[in-house]
């Protein structure tokens, strides 16, 4: 066999090696499917000068992934891989990026291209999982600055679950909501990933904390973690018997919007701040100004977060040895499961998938 054969075979070899390399089993969209998901292999292209390839451990759902699952979501593309929230291992870097986080253990900064103003989103603002690769797959590549160090008293799944919920969290309790420890503050739809840690943080900075929801369990829960009392929305009088104990709150946190909005207003102090990060309910039908300018309350609506936001967060969370709660952890096999689970609403805390 001569040196050209054998040069050929070579190449070929390495071709071949490089290309097993970044296939890769992921849960990517795809609407042709009855599940609108499906687990496959995907090729993954060789990393950039400032990108590094992360080995997922962990990562967590929210419910963006469901609502690109039902179709709910802009610019959705099938064949990309969900999943805004990981944690892993670095086990490549490129040539511009520092050697030495190779092995390190890291979550991942969802928030990409927030900008350089704090106050608001860079138009170009986007999040990892749709247009870009996500985190529910073996491995991800990502740019280095969304890299940061696993706290050390998370699990890997409990790591997997900070990132988004965290940042949302945080910027709608601390940065829009100015959280303080005299404050009485109203955390409604206890139970999902970000009111929980809404929850937990104001707790940690000694704020008098409530919840609300339509599930008794969760609102035991709640009351279990340190949270003086819970409200069932679905009672009638819930609002009247909000007032009678707590005589109003300073700070609500509200995911809902719609038509709960006149009660939110109703059971503010004055001069209150109702921040709410998300419409599920809608926009409201009606509208009580006359209250809101009376009352001086602030409408102030909040997104995720800048990176200062999400440097901040996680040095309250390591301070503060902050955990959020796992309800429930699934192979990717079980995805579906984990998906209809979300959809149904029956979690309280995060539902993760372990990846590797």
């Amino acid at each position: 066999m001569n040196i050209v054969v054998l040069k050929k075979l070579s190449a070929l070899a390495e071709q071949f090696s490089t290309f097993y390399k970044y296939v890769l089993k992921a849960i990517v969209l795809d609407r042709s499917h009855s599940d609108k998901i499906t687990l496959s292999d995907i090729e993954v292209p060789s990393i950039s000068e400032n990108q590094v390839l992360v080995q997922i451990k962990s990562a967590a759902l929210n419910h963006r992934d469901e609502w690109c699952r039902q179709g709910l979501y802009p610019n959705l593309k099938d064949g990309v891989v969900l999943g805004s929230d990981g944690a892993g291992i670095v086990k490549e870097v490129g040539s511009k990026v520092d050697s030495k986080w190779i092995g390190q253990e890291v979550i991942i900064n969802p928030a990409i291209h927030w900008g350089s103003q704090e106050k608001v989103q860079n138009k170009d603002f986007r999040i990892l999982g749709m247009p870009d690769n996500g985190t529910f797959a073996e491995y991800l590549i990502v740019s280095s600055d969304r890299l940061y160090h696993k706290p050390l008293h998370l699990s890997w799944e409990e790591a997997a679950a900070l990132p988004l919920a965290g940042l949302t969290a945080f910027r709608a309790l601390m940065v829009q909501g100015k959280a303080k420890s005299s404050k009485k503050v109203l955390v409604t739809g206890f139970g999902g990933g970000v009111a929980q840690l809404a929850v937990q943080f104001a707790l940690a900075i000694g704020a008098e904390v409530y919840t609300s929801s339509s599930s008794e369990e969760k609102l035991d829960k709640s009351k279990a973690m340190g949270v003086k009392n819970g409200f069932n929305y679905k009672d009638e009088n819930w609002t009247k018997l909000a007032l009678e104990e707590t005589s109003g709150f300073d700070l609500i946190i509200d995911s809902a919007m719609g038509d709960t909005l006149n009660q939110l207003i109703d059971v503010s102090n004055p001069g209150a701040r109702i921040v709410f990060y998300g419409a599920t309910k809608g926009n409201p039908d009606g509208f009580n100004a006359r209250k809101v300018f009376w009352n001086q309350l602030r409408l102030i609506g909040s997104t995720m977060g800048s990176d200062e936001d999400f440097k901040e967060m996680l040095r309250f969370v390591k301070k503060h040895q902050i955990k959020p709660i796992v309800d429930e952890v699934f192979s990717m096999e079980k995805a579906v499961q984990a998906f209809e689970k979300m959809k149904a609403g029956k979690q309280l805390g995060k539902l993760v998938l372990k990846v590797s």
